[in-house]
C-alpha cells in the first residue's frame, strides 16, 4: 500500500449480505455483531493523517508527516495480531455507552449550531460521535437490552442523526449517517430480533413512532449511487426496511405510504446499469405487495403497473444475462402478479397493453415465458378477469396458448418451473376463458377444441387420467396414515384434515379439478362432437362419469373463498348445473 492509497484508505462497511455487480461492497469475514471494531484506521486517525498530508502540500514540515506515516504503517502491520480481550458487556456498561453517545451527540449538535460556517470547530466532536456509534454495535448482540435504547432516548437521537448534514466536511462526508445506518441494520437483523421478542417489540415500536421509514427514504433521496459508499448506504438502508417488514408484516402499508413505494418505483425505472441495489429494490417491492391490497392500490395509483411492464419488456426478446438479473425479473413478475389480485389494477394492466406484452413473451420462447403465463393466469381468473379474457382472444391469444396446452415445453430447467406448474397455469387460463367469455369469443374457443379431429380433447383426457392417477395414489397414502393414527388412538382434528387436503392439492388435485371443469364445460357447449369424444375416451380407458362428478362437487364446495356469499352460491349453482348435465 503506497502513500496515495493510505491517504484515501477507508475501512469497508459490511453490508447485510454480499453485494454483487458494480459499485457494491462485499462484507468482511469479521462478525460486526460480535462487538469488535472494524480493523484498519479509525475515523479519527484517518482525519489526522489527512490533515498532516494537507499541511505538507501547503509547504509544511515533512518530519511530522513522516512520523505519522510510520505510526499508521505500524498500525497496519499489527492488524493481524490478536486484539486485547474486550471488557465484559452488561447492562451497566451498555447504559454507560448510551449516555456517552447522548453526551457526544448533544455536544456535536451544540457546536454545529454555534459554528455553522466553521466545520473545523466541530470536526473533533464529529469523530468522537462516530467512534461511540461504532462501539454501540455490541448492543446488537444483546436484544434483551434493547429497552435501554428506548428508555434512555437513544433511538430518538439515532433517528435524528439520519438527517445529519456534514457534506461540507471534505474529510469524511456523511460518515456519521452511514454509521447510524450500519448500526440500525445490525440492531434490526431478523435473527437478532427473534432472539428476544420482548426487546424487539420495544425497539420496533420506538422506530415506527419516530417515522423511521420516512427518515430513511429522505436520506436515500439525497444520495449519489455513483459514489461507492453512498451506494452501500442505500443497500444497507433497504436491509433495514426488509428486516422490519419481515418482523412485522403489518408495517408494509405504513412504509409504502411514507414514501418507500414511490422511491422504489423511481429507483427501479432509473436508466442506470443493473446492480445489486436494483435487485434489492425489486425484492422489497415484491415484499410490500404480498397479501396487501392497500399497497397494491397505492402502486396502481402511482402508475406502478406501467413501470413494471416497461421494466419487464426488456426480457421480451432477451434473456437475463446473469442469475442476479434473472432473480430481479422474477421479483418484478411476482410484484405484477400480486398487483393483479386487485380488480382496479386489472383495468390498468389492460389499458397498459400488458396482455399484448405477455402474449409476445409466450411466443418468443425466452426465460420470461413461464412467468408471463403466470401473469396471464392472475389477470384472467375470476369474474374480474372478463375484460382481459375477451381482449386475449381479440389479440389472437388462442393461437399462443393452445400449442402450450398441447405440449409442455421441455426447456424449463433454467426457470426452475415444474411440468405441473406449467400445466396448472395453462388449464387455469383456459378455464377462466370458459368461465368469462361470451358470444363470438366463446364460440372461437370451442372451435379450437374441434380442430384436427378434436386433438385438444384427446390431450385434455390424457391429462385427466394422468392427474387422476396421481391424486388416487396420494389418497391411498393419506387413508393409510389416517387408519394408522386411529389405531394409535390419535385424534384427527381440523388441522390434520387441512394438512391432508393441502397434500392432495400438491399431488395435483387442483389441476385435476380444472381439467374436469373444462371437460364439463365443453360437454355442455352444445357441440355434440365434443361431448361424444369426452364420453368415448372415458369409456375406452375405464373412466367414470361418477368420478368426474365427485371431483366437481368437491371443487364447487371450495370455490369462491374470500368472495361475497351471493357470488359463492351463484357460482356453485352454475357448476352443479353443468355437472348434472354432464
Amino acid at each position: 500500500m503506497d502513500v496515495g492509497e493510505l491517504l484515501n484508505y477507508q475501512p469497508d462497511r459490511g453490508a447485510k449480505r454480499p453485494r454483487g455487480g458494480g459499485g457494491g461492497a462485499v462484507g468482511g469475514d469479521e462478525d460486526t455483531r460480535g462487538g469488535k471494531q472494524q480493523k484498519g484506521l479509525s475515523a479519527r486517525e484517518l482525519a489526522r493523517y489527512r490533515e498532516a498530508a494537507a499541511g505538507t502540500e501547503g509547504g509544511g514540515p515533512t518530519e511530522d508527516l513522516t512520523g505519522d506515516k510510520k505510526r499508521i504503517l505500524e498500525k497496519l502491520m499489527d492488524q493481524d495480531e490478536e486484539e486485547p480481550e474486550a471488557e465484559p458487556v452488561d447492562e451497566s456498561s451498555v447504559k454507560k455507552m448510551i449516555l456517552t453517545f447522548e453526551k457526544r451527540s448533544y455536544k456535536n449538535q451544540e457546536l454545529r449550531i454555534k459554528f455553522p460556517d466553521n466545520p473545523e470547530k466541530f470536526m473533533e466532536s464529529e469523530l468522537d460521535l462516530n467512534d461511540i456509534i461504532q462501539e454501540m454495535h455490541v448492543i446488537a448482540t444483546m436484544p434483551e437490552l434493547y429497552h435501554l435504547l428506548v428508555e434512555l432516548n437513544a433511538v430518538h437521537s439515532l433517528l435524528g442523526l439520519l438527517s445529519h448534514e456534514n457534506t461540507d466536511i471534505l474529510l469524511l462526508p456523511n460518515e456519521t449517517c452511514w454509521s447510524v445506518v450500519d448500526l440500525l441494520q445490525e440492531l434490526t437483523d431478523i435473527d437478532t430480533l427473534q432472539e428476544s421478542e420482548e426487546g424487539a417489540e420495544v425497539l420496533i415500536d420506538s422506530l415506527l413512532e419516530g417515522q423511521v421509514v420516512a427518515l430513511l427514504v429522505q436520506n436515500m433521496e439525497r444520495l449519489d449511487e455513483q459514489v461507492k459508499e453512498e451506494a452501500d448506504g442505500i443497500y444497507n438502508t433497504l436491509a433495514i426496511t426488509e428486516n422490519i417488514a419481515e418482523f412485522r408484516p403489518g408495517l408494509c402499508t405504513e412504509a409504502a405510504q411514507q414514501g418507500l413505494m414511490q422511491w422504489l418505483l423511481k429507483r427501479i425505472k432509473a436508466k442506470i446499469p443493473f446492480d445489486a441495489n436494483k435487485l434489492y429494490c425489486s425484492e422489497i417491492l415484491a415484499i410490500l405487495l404480498q397479501n396487501n391490497d392497500n399497497t397494491r392500490e397505492l402502486l396502481g395509483e402511482m402508475d406502478g403497473i406501467d413501470v413494471l411492464l416497461q421494466q419487464l419488456s426488456v426480457f421480451k426478446r432477451h434473456n437475463p444475462s446473469t442469475a442476479e438479473e434473472q432473480e430481479m425479473m422474477e421479483n418484478l413478475f411476482d410484484a405484477l402478479c400480486s398487483c393483479l389480485m386487485l380488480s382496479a389494477n386489472r383495468d390498468r394492466f389492460l389499458k397498459g397493453e400488458g396482455l399484448q406484452l405477455m402474449n409476445l413473451m409466450l411466443r418468443e420462447k425466452k426465460m420470461s415465458r413461464t412467468s408471463s403465463m403466470k401473469v396471464l393466469d392472475h389477470g384472467m381468473i375470476g369474474p374480474e378477469g372478463a375484460d382481459n379474457c375477451h381482449k386475449f382472444v381479440d389479440i389472437l391469444g388462442l393461437r399462443t396458448i393452445f400449442p402450450l396446452f398441447m405440449k409442455t415445453p421441455k426447456k424449463m430447467k433454467k426457470t426452475a418451473a415444474s411440468e405441473k406448474e406449467h400445466e396448472e397455469h395453462v388449464c387455469s387460463i383456459i378455464a377462466s376463458m370458459l368461465r368469462n367469455l361470451k358470444s363470438q369469443q366463446r364460440s372461437r374457443l370451442f372451435n379450437k377444441f374441434t380442430e384436427n379431429d378434436c386433438e385438444k380433447v384427446d390431450r385434455l383426457m390424457e391429462m385427466h387420467f394422468k392427474y387422476l392417477e396421481a391424486v388416487q395414489q396420494a389418497d391411498k397414502r393419506i387413508e393409510g396414515e389416517k387408519h394408522e393414527m386411529v389405531r394409535r388412538g390419535e385424534i384427527l382434528d381440523d388441522g390434520m384434515e387441512d394438512e391432508f387436503y393441502l397434500r392432495r392439492l400438491d399431488a395435483g388435485l387442483f389441476v385435476l379439478q380444472l381439467i374436469c371443469y373444462i371437460m364439463v364445460e365443453i360437454s355442455n357447449s352444445g357441440i355434440s362432437q365434443l361431448q361424444q369424444r369426452v364420453q368415448q375416451i372415458l369409456n375406452l380407458r375405464g373412466g367414470s362419469v361418477k368420478v368426474v362428478r365427485h371431483i366437481m362437487r368437491e371443487y364447487a364446495e371450495s370455490i369462491g373463498d374470500g368472495k361475497p356469499d351471493e357470488f359463492k352460491e351463484a357460482e356453485r349453482k352454475r357448476i352443479m348445473d353443468l355437472v348434472e348435465n354432464f
